[in-house]
């Protein structure tokens, strides 16, 4: 019966050892890439969606707020002018 040589599996191992060794390199790089990243955005001083949908939801009613009360005055100011005239 004939064995396989050792040399077949030291360069299994090695090439093994190569491949975790390259794993853990692109998952560092990874982990940098994502700090850099979010070290950009808060130097930016940038705004998250769920904070700017909440402002957005805000003006909204204001501005609806600001309608109603326009409505509201130029209703006051028609009765105004409608009892100034009988008067």
């Amino acid at each position: 019966m004939s064995d396989r040589p050792r040399i077949f599996d030291d360069l299994a191992g090695v090439a093994g050892g190569a491949i975790s060794a390259l794993a853990g390199m692109r998952e560092e790089a990874e982990a940098m890439f994502r700090a850099r990243v979010d070290e950009t955005i808060r130097k930016l001083d940038l705004v998250r969606r769920d904070e700017l949908e909440a402002i957005a939801e805000m003006a909204a009613n204001a501005r609806a707020g600001q309608e109603a009360a326009e409505a509201r005055l130029a209703a006051l100011e028609a009765r105004v002018a409608a009892l100034e005239a009988k008067s």
